[in-house]
């Protein structure tokens, strides 16, 4: 009787693998599509350390590993440094700055709504100045 039950267990935890898979794979396309419209035409620049958080808005969440804030014309790209899994579409991003300027390293949280406590730790990566080919 326990190897039935051990077996329908395994198969149900495949399953539940798959369908994580598909669910991934799906959020990842669909992060790439909103990237692809955000950016646009723009071109990229050179990375960067730091910018100015005046008179920008953002971040934009992208998916879990990309931000973009934007300052007039300019979009930042900003690549964690690494995966922050509870960064998704209308949570709050909540930067801990330790200057003036928003910076590569840059700690911050997630705050889910509905929720008062915020998620772990991730870090800024380094942000890649977006704008419109002149022409």
């Amino acid at each position: 009787m326990r190897a039935p039950i051990a077996l329908l267990l395994a198969a149900m935890t495949l399953a539940g693998c798959a369908q994580n898979a598909d669910y991934q794979a799906k959020r990842d396309a669909e992060g790439r599509r909103e990237l692809a419209s955000t950016l646009g035409d723009r071109v990229a620049g050179t990375p960067q350390d730091c910018i100015s958080p005046g008179m920008t808005d953002g971040p934009q969440i992208i998916n879990t590993r990309t931000l973009i804030y934007r300052q007039g014309l300019r979009l930042y790209r900003n690549d964690l440094a690494s995966e922050c899994p509870s960064l998704a579409p209308l949570t709050t991003v909540i930067v801990e700055m330790r200057g003036s300027q928003l910076c590569r390293n840059d700690q911050f949280r997630v705050l889910t709504p509905g929720t008062s406590i915020p998620s772990g730790y991730c870090r800024l990566g380094k942000f890649t100045p977006y704008t419109r080919p002149k022409g």
